[in-house]
């Protein structure tokens, strides 16, 4: 970047410019993922919509690549780009709840903690993933799933209008009644369309949770499996649980004398009648006695945050996903071997349903293509060590490349990898890239926002 442009955004914005040769360099590029090492020419910590404004067009004058950050949580580190400069919304984290409308507003730079926090205080809360240190804007934008899916839908599902920065440097509000192609590609399309600097969402009544884990020894992860894959979708919506293959941590509440073992798993919640938990805990027993039985109410925000600290932020991530309609016998094999030759005490593989609510949305109502999806799965090599890195990254694509005959052939968008290439961004989206490409013509016909996994705009006819 030249001297004269970043003297002059600097001028111009509120928050500051951040440079290679300013201390706080080094703290401002880096990301949840260690293995992310990119260097850009400047971060800018944008306090509002009119620092967005203004900074992306300093960067579209100055022909420079652009990357947005929110939460920083980008599995293949899509919210930094070397040489060029990354916008960062992380200050924007103010979170307002109306009450009365069931509705909150959060800034493009909150986390899931802070909506959680800001609409637990009124007995509310929206669906969205399962870490709380997530950004709310990459997982909305990508389609966003967690503990409340089944009950309540997919984060999407519950947006009600987002106020966006377009490539050009305009502003505006798409909801249902304004720009509404804007506001389908919004929902499920990524970050391709625009600058999100606030989301607006539907609540729902959540307070205190049923939650829960319960473990069985890995070899015995062929039955478990089994009997998940049919429990589960036949459960009631109140009723959730994700498929997990780990190793035990250390501490509470797991027993001392399964630490360091590797497990299958279910990981509970459960929105209904506290009361009826029970009915729940009974049918969990039935592929056998576990290793391992928790569950307990707990305020729904404390779920949200339960796994934090398990993997937290500055670790080596190498990650793969994709959509999945069944899990035959001869998936569970292969789930089985990977899970009894995990690389790493924090590598993992989760199954989360996608079904319940979710499915009851039209299959072209938003631009999330896999409304027919059971579950949606991720693979990933987890562990603090860089001398690990080829090893958790072989392993996971070891494991997705035996997995992934058994899937729908697309991903969650959020759980794509680095260097998978376009035809696997078509494959996410099937029959609706078409439309997506068209509405990226009409919004960003330059492809200013392509640090992402890229729609590209539709070529004139």
């Amino acid at each position: 970047m030249q001297s004269a442009t970043l003297e002059a955004m600097q001028t111009a914005l509120r928050g500051p410019v951040i440079g290679p040769k300013d201390a706080e360099y080094s703290r401002a590029r880096k990301v949840y993922n260690a293995m992310i090492d990119k260097h850009p020419a400047a971060i800018v910590p944008c306090r509002d919509a009119a620092d967005v404004m203004s900074a992306l067009t300093f960067i579209r004058d100055a022909g420079l690549d652009v990357a947005v950050r929110g939460g920083g949580h980008s599995g293949p580190g899509l919210c930094l780009v070397d040489g060029g400069v990354t916008i960062d919304l992380s200050p924007m984290r103010g979170v307002r709840v109306d009450p009365a409308a069931r509705t909150a507003q959060a800034g493009g730079g909150s986390r899931l903690s802070d909506l959680d926090h800001a609409t637990h205080a009124f007995g509310l809360a929206t669906p969205t993933g399962i870490i709380s240190m997530t950004g709310v804007g990459g997982l909305t934008l990508g389609g966003g799933h967690g503990y409340l899916t089944r009950k309540y839908g997919l984060t999407v599902d519950n947006l009600l209008a987002a106020d966006v920065v377009l490539a050009d440097g305009s502003f505006v509000t798409a909801s249902e009644t304004e720009h509404p192609d804007l506001f389908w590609a919004l929902r499920g399309g990524g970050g391709n369309f625009g600058i999100v600097t606030s989301f607006t969402y539907r609540l729902h009544p959540v307070d205190t949770v049923g939650g829960g884990i319960t473990l069985w020894p890995v070899d015995r992860t062929r039955e478990v499996l089994a009997w998940y894959r049919d429990f589960l979708p036949q459960a009631p919506e109140d009723v959730y649980g994700f498929f997990s293959l780990f190793v035990v941590p250390p501490g509470p509440p797991f027993p001392e004398e399964i630490h360091g073992r590797k497990m299958c798993a279910v990981v509970w919640c459960h929105t209904g009648d506290p009361s009826r938990f029970e009915e729940t805990r009974t049918a969990v027993r039935e592929p056998g006695p576990p290793a391992f039985h928790f569950t307990a109410p707990m305020p729904y925000p404390e779920l949200q945050g339960m796994l934090d600290d398990v993997i937290p932020t500055g670790y080596q991530w190498y990650w793969r996903g994709d959509f999945f309609d069944r899990i035959p016998d001869a998936a569970t094999d292969v789930h089985l071997k990977y899970g009894e030759n995990l690389p790493t005490p924090l590598s993992l593989m989760h199954l989360y349903p996608v079904d319940g609510a979710a499915h009851r949305v039209g299959r072209d109502d938003t631009a999330w293509s896999y409304r027919d999806a059971v579950w949606s799965g991720v693979l990933a090599g987890v562990d603090p060590d860089p001398a690990n890195a080829e090893a958790i990254r072989q392993w996971c694509v070891d494991y997705w490349e035996e997995l992934h005959p058994y899937s729908m052939g697309g991903s969650y968008v959020n759980f794509m990898g680095t260097g998978e290439g376009q035809e696997r961004v078509r494959a996410t989206y099937r029959d609706h890239y078409d439309r997506l490409a068209q509405v990226k013509r009409t919004y960003d016909p330059d492809n200013v926002l392509h640090a992402n996994q890229n729609i590209r705009p539709a070529q004139r006819q």
